[in-house]
């Protein structure tokens, strides 16, 4: 988290070693199979299931993890007894960025840090593992491209369905032109729970102002006194999170803008509302829907209530035929009227939606420049489909993609 310029200067922290850390010179330096050594940023929910994968890798990976940094040393302290390896810890994040021994980072914090923790590494040299979205609104997001394509750095953005390649390899049908013109993808995320704990942060009542540093948790946010429910219940709250959006929708979104080779959306709409829960603390809505019109001339439709669990199917209509998205892959059916033309397909994945393939995918790119699965163009284009719909649903205005400006506007 951000801390007083006293304790650690930026002048100092740019000026270290760590920034000639970039991909080539890791290729240059340690040879493609060596040890790679992964600090992680933000020990909560998100990162406790990262720091079991990344130790589990260890010995058939080659990696390690060596630094954890979090403000709430009890958490802290935890991952470090996790990683079983007598870890380096840092409460302040930029420490560890420093840490000439640490090669790439896990960002797993609320996501109002996302974009300044993310520019700090590549600032500092370190590849990067974001969690999802890569950035809170849009013109982090910019930034945040910028500064990864300045650096030379690797940066995984943390959605980990792109690690399945069952959408790639639609797009290859899609772009062969053989369910012909798409018109509309659908694909939801809902849940259901008896209480409104649809964000499900477990509180924990240990937990006082003295055992963190308020200020430095709320950075750039708007200042409020300190609160455990904030603290804990982040994503219920506009200030660090846009709620289903970018929680959930982001993992759906990205699918589709990857099977489709979309990029920006041209206009959308988002609406829901409190509905099951009216009076449960914090903005966002328990029940929300997005329709995205993108400039290739097709709709995406987004649904999700956090009330009612049941799903809808994950499907691309186009004109010819469909494509179905199902748990071990994908199939194709044509329409009746292109029966002759169009033949059933059925498509067994070899990837998955995974955290460990995820993080391997970003070892290969670091030590032999494989392709990511999700780089920070995928990112970007993620954030500004959730943040499109996400500003419709605020202002009750339909709103547009300004391509020119790069900014989201009132259509």
């Amino acid at each position: 988290m951000h801390m007083d310029s006293s304790t650690f200067t930026r002048r100092g922290f740019l000026g270290g070693t760590a920034v000639s850390w970039t991909a080539a010179s890791w290729a240059q330096t340690t040879g493609a199979n060596d040890k790679i050594r992964i600090g992680i940023i933000g020990c909560g929910g998100m990162a406790a299931g990262h720091i079991r994968t990344l130790v589990n890798m260890r010995e058939t990976d080659n990696i390690d993890v060596v630094a954890v940094s979090d403000l709430y040393d009890k958490r802290m302290q935890q991952f470090a007894a996790i990683a079983a390896n007598n870890p380096k810890t840092y409460k302040d994040y930029r420490a560890l960025l420093a840490d000439k021994d640490v090669d790439y980072v896990l960002i797993a914090t609320p996501e109002h840090w996302h974009a300044q923790m993310t520019i700090d590494a590549a600032a500092a040299g370190k590849h990067v593992y974001c969690e999802k979205p890569m950035t809170l609104n849009t013109d982090q997001a910019k930034r945040v491209v910028a500064a990864v394509r300045k650096a030379g750095i690797k940066m995984q953005v943390g959605v980990q369905g792109m690690s399945d390649e069952s959408y790639q390899t639609a797009n290859q049908y899609i772009k062969d032109g053989y369910i012909g013109k798409v018109l509309l993808a659908q694909i939801d995320y809902s849940r259901n729970s008896l209480q409104p704990d649809y964000m499900y942060t477990k509180e924990d009542p240990e937990l006082t102002a003295a055992d963190i540093d308020w200020g430095a948790w709320l950075g750039s946010a708007p200042k409020r006194n300190f609160d455990p429910a904030r603290y804990f219940h982040w994503r219920r709250f506009w200030e660090y999170s846009s709620g289903i959006a970018s929680d959930l929708f982001i993992h759906r979104v990205t699918r589709i803008i990857k099977s489709c080779g979309l990029t920006f959306p041209e206009r959308g709409v988002g609406t829901g509302g409190k509905f099951c829960w009216p009076d449960a603390i914090g903005d966002v809505p328990d029940t929300l829907n997005f329709l995205l019109d993108y400039p290739e001339g097709m709709t995406v439709q987004l649904v999700s209530s956090m009330g009612n669990a049941t799903p809808i199917h994950h499907m691309i209509r186009g004109h010819k035929g469909t494509i179905l998205f199902t748990p071990t892959g994908f199939t194709i059916n044509p329409e009746k009227i292109f029966a002759g033309e169009v033949k059933e397909v059925t498509y067994q994945k070899q990837g998955s939606e995974s955290t460990l393939l995820h993080h391997r995918n970003l070892q290969a790119a670091i030590r032999s420049n494989a392709k990511l699965n999700c780089d920070v163009d995928l990112g970007y284009y993620g954030v500004v489909a959730a943040q499109v719909g996400t500003q419709s649903y605020r202002q009750r205005k339909y709103m547009a993609w300004d391509r020119t400006k790069e900014r989201i506007v009132r259509a």
